[in-house]
């Protein structure tokens, strides 16, 4: 009986690396993507492909790379659903996008054609997020503090 379930275990010492494509033709995940039709990229010790369900789920050390929503990600557990367009990461769980906005939390889900993030957190704690803000005039470094003015003493 085939359930078209493909399990892949590397040799000890190194990682699974699989590689999907995720077609960009809808038009917000054209909207979000800088470059589109870039493959996801999942790097595991053990990784599992479902062709009927269209899953594809990694275990221990999860690196997650995906190019056209300018997204890499690290956590314990990782499953991208080809279906319905989706990514989940679970197990502490580090998301940089764009190289500056980061989330860190317990569980996140990454729905690719809205471009959103839904994050949770371990129970009784929170999640983080950082954004870096562009300033009225377009930049992203902070701007230089103003100067202090000279106090006079008055006896």
């Amino acid at each position: 009986m085939d359930d078209g379930r493909f399990i892949v275990t590397p040799k000890s010492g190194s990682q699974v690396i699989s590689t999907y494509a995720v077609d960009n033709n809808n038009t917000n995940a054209r909207n979000q993507a800088s470059t589109n039709n870039q493959p996801l990229t999942i790097r595991a010790d053990l990784q599992e492909y479902n062709s009927n369900t269209e899953v594809a789920s990694g275990r221990g050390n999860v690196q997650l790379s995906y190019p056209s929503g300018q997204i890499k990600a690290t956590a314990a557990q990782a499953q991208f659903f080809n279906r319905e367009r989706r990514i989940i990461l679970s197990g502490n769980v580090y998301i940089l996008q764009e190289g500056r906005n980061s989330i860190r939390g317990e569980t996140v889900t990454y729905l690719i054609d809205e471009g959103r993030f839904v994050a949770t957190p371990k129970s009784g704690g929170q999640v983080e997020s950082i954004y870096i803000l562009d300033d009225a005039n377009g930049n992203t470094q902070p701007s230089k503090a103003p100067s202090t003015p000279n106090l006079r003493r008055s006896n």
